[in-house]
């Protein structure tokens, strides 16, 4: 991996949730190179005490959280806060997706309430206790993972696009109200990428997704990288982001901005 050499968050408190594995491990590793204070929380300690350990236990921590239990992600906050003393970056990054079954009548009620559970519950969990913690200071950013399926249909299970819906509603209207504290709420629209829990929906190998994304990809010559998508959150953490509040960013290479059966610019192959 590369990272930029400054240290764009030097002195922040970050708290990351599913921290121990793809998206969140990778931002904790770039929040951390960029001088920030690291809380990795997460389900799977086992892996959260690596990722941990091979930040240093001087720059990051971790703590067990399920981010459905409230009473967790209080703990949790407020580990961050007596480790460090205070917390000025939330990022509600936790998801998981249910099993990928086309048909809404083969869909299982218990696993659309399991992924809503996770993946809007534990969001507004997040912003929740965050909150307690930034109003009085009267500053802070709180970012959520949504997805692509946050803007159209079509692209994962209904649960899972439901579920991306609803965060960037929830982080409008978080932005609207906290905005008066100085604290900006925004998420993160990532198109597809090989992380575990990606590769676990599409029930393929990270080579295999990588080339399966690759072929529906608007933008060609790159390929999205959980580190694009940190590099994304580093930059809404970053002071460099201090006007940008309630705004949902697509890391998508524009897939989403197209439809291609319209065939519109399409060049011959020796021109392409």
């Amino acid at each position: 991996m590369h990272f930029l050499n400054f240290n764009r968050l030097e002195g922040k408190v970050a708290l990351i949730t599913g921290g121990a594995s793809g998206i969140g491990e990778i931002t904790a590793r770039v929040f951390a190179r960029h001088g920030a204070k690291v809380v990795i929380a997460d389900v799977n300690d086992l892996l959260g005490h690596s990722v941990r350990d091979s930040l240093g236990q001087d720059t990051a921590s971790y703590v067990h959280c399920d981010v459905t239990d409230e009473s967790h992600v209080k703990a949790t906050v407020a580990e961050a806060i007596s480790a460090y003393g205070k917390l000025d970056i939330m990022f509600n990054n936790a998801g998981i997706v249910d099993p990928n079954k086309a048909r809404i009548v083969d869909n299982d009620k218990a696993d659309f309430e399991r992924v809503l559970a996770v993946n809007v519950t534990g969001v507004f969990l997040g912003i929740k206790h965050a909150a307690q913690a930034m109003i009085p200071a009267r500053r802070g950013c709180i970012i959520n993972t949504a997805s692509i399926s946050s803007g159209i249909g079509g692209s994962a299970s209904h649960a899972y696009t439901c579920a991306k819906h609803a965060v960037v509603g929830l982080t409008r209207n978080a932005a609207v109200e906290l905005g008066q504290f100085g604290i900006r709420v925004n998420c993160l629209s990532p198109f597809g990428c090989a992380t575990p829990l990606a590769t676990e929906f599409m029930g393929l190998g990270p080579a295999e997704m990588e080339a399966s994304i690759g072929a529906m990809a608007n933008l060609k010559g790159a390929t999205l990288k959980a580190e694009d998508v940190a590099n994304a959150a580093l930059f809404l953490a970053s002071n460099e982001a201090r006007y940008v509040s309630c705004h949902n960013l697509f890391i998508d290479g524009g897939v989403t901005a197209v439809n291609p059966s319209f065939h519109m610019f399409q060049y011959p192959p020796e021109e392409a």
